[in-house]
């Protein structure tokens, strides 16, 4: 299962045509991901035949959330499967930095049927090897993780250790500096069978006239209007590394 991280409909289209099984869909992407809009949830769908994954985050930095927080968190997920989402991104910890179950439960309820895949307030937690057990018990079936390290490829370690500790019962995804060139690598280090990365290239608008004394925010100062999207031809090499590498792993245990 390839997973591509996006925000925009521009990166949903190259999804499609690179082969990307699912996407996650995300706003303030610098911010590690918050909840994108109606009218871009609804233009994704549009655009992406394959499975949709939607943040739910009503803002960056930590993952304690406000009783306000909490119902504006359950009303997107209520317009996520109003617009065809497949299922919603989530993860509330408790203020010493464990999972925090009954939030978890409280989102979960407002999805329903729907696919949930706790995000990387995993690798925030106080102790990866008792929070998986919460998720385990939580129902959730799957885990966007670094290994609790800024990265996959420093995390490999503890995600190998997290796949044995799973034991089938969830999916750990790696995410976090993933790419073609070191993907296969992950993959059968860990033993993994789902991977998480946004497969982007730099782009750049079609202003031709450009204010260099004003910027619009702080991650822009550098090139205000160059950005990066999904790549199509980086997407299809991922599928064909990814595909490759679970054949050679032969079927899950």
């Amino acid at each position: 299962m390839l997973e591509i991280c996006i925000d925009s409909i521009a990166s949903a289209r190259a999804a499609a045509a690179g082969g990307a099984d699912r996407v996650e869909l995300c706003a303030g992407l610098p911010e590690g991901g918050t909840t994108p809009s109606a009218g871009m949830i609804r233009g994704v769908r549009a655009a992406f035949p394959g499975r949709l994954m939607v943040i739910i985050r009503p803002r960056g930095y930590d993952f304690l959330y406000s009783e306000a927080e909490m119902e504006t968190m359950q009303h997107d997920i209520s317009v996520a499967r109003e617009l065809g989402a497949d299922g919603v991104v989530i993860g509330c910890l408790t203020a010493g930095g464990q999972v925090d179950m009954d939030r978890c439960r409280q989102l979960m309820e407002a999805a329903g049927p729907l696919d949930i895949t706790f995000h990387r307030a995993f690798d925030m937690t106080r102790d990866l090897s008792e929070a998986l057990e919460d998720i385990i018990r939580l129902g959730i079936r799957r885990v966007l993780s670094s290994g609790g390290k800024p990265d996959v490829p420093a995390g490999t370690a503890q995600l190998t250790a997290l796949v044995r500790q799973a034991a089938g019962r969830l999916s750990i995804m790696p995410g976090g500096g993933v790419t073609e060139l070191n993907l296969g690598g992950i993959v059968r280090k860990t033993g993994v069978r789902e991977i998480h990365l946004s497969a982007r290239s730099p782009v750049r608008g079609g202003m031709t006239f450009f204010n260099p004394g004003c910027f619009m925010g702080s991650f822009t100062q550098a090139d205000e209007y160059g950005w990066r999207e999904a790549n199509e031809d980086k997407i299809r090499i991922c599928k064909t590394v990814l595909s490759a590498a679970l054949a050679e792993a032969g079927p899950p245990v």
